[in-house]
């Protein structure tokens, strides 16, 4: 697995985006995280050793965009670059996630047709009127590898309408990390988990989140304990 953030910085255009992690990353450097700049790994995807080799190796999985979002309007002049190196590259798998599939029809290159094979693409939908505002675009989409992204989870979420097995792939939930983390609820995440069986959508709970409630019962959980906590829970779903 490869990380490759072209751009960096974003800045907040939903509820989900409250307590961002970038922000909060970059505040403990003294950095404006609502500042959006050209990285220097843009090229990674094409980078090359000393003896000519792609450094990024065939068969990678490599997650883009993960300091800002690969659709955001301020990376647009670099994007078209972005698309060539993911097409040079079509022995590697990139996966982004966006709060910005509303502007995906702007964003996508002249050949991109029905999508391009090696490129997925994680819709967030955080709570209900997110969901509805962004997924009946994701779904009509021309996209070939789709997923649902419900991380920070702010409420409970029916998606049922959206979980199509012929389209969406899976669906991830988790709770919001930080100090000012929101609530997440289990039965919030129980209920996703019955929706996504009764659909034959595969599902996993990533992380609890630092405030997390389960019975009616608030817990903190630490940073370095969210995933392996969710883990335990022993409820991912693949049909």
């Amino acid at each position: 697995m490869a990380n490759w953030n072209p751009w960096h910085g974003c800045h907040k255009i939903s509820p989900g985006c409250a307590n961002c992690y970038v922000y909060r990353t970059d505040e403990t450097h003294g950095k404006d995280g609502a500042a959006v700049y050209k990285t220097a790994n843009f090229d990674l995807p094409v980078k090359k050793d000393r003896k000519g080799e792609y450094k990024i190796p065939e068969g990678e999985l490599v997650w883009t965009c993960f300091t800002s979002d690969f659709l955001l309007e301020e990376a647009d002049e670099w994007r078209r670059d972005a698309w060539r190196m993911i097409r040079e590259r079509s022995d590697l798998s990139f996966l982004f996630v966006t709060k910005r599939i509303l502007r995906f029809s702007e964003c996508i290159p002249e050949d991109w047709g029905d999508g391009y094979d090696n490129v997925e693409i994680c819709c967030t939908a955080e709570n209900q009127e997110m969901a509805d505002l962004r997924l009946p675009v994701f779904l009509k989409a021309p996209i070939k590898r789709k997923s649902i992204i419900c991380e920070p989870l702010l409420s409970k979420i029916d998606l049922s309408r959206y979980l199509d097995k012929n389209i969406i792939s899976g669906v991830s939930v988790g709770g919001e990390s930080g100090p000012a983390a929101r609530p997440c609820d289990y039965d919030w995440v129980l209920d996703i988990l019955m929706q996504c069986v009764a659909k034959g959508v595969a599902f996993k709970f990533n992380q609890t989140g630092a405030n997390f409630i389960k019975n009616g019962k608030a817990y903190s959980i630490p940073r370095k304990f969210q995933h392996s906590q969710a883990r335990k829970a022993h409820i991912d779903y693949s049909p």
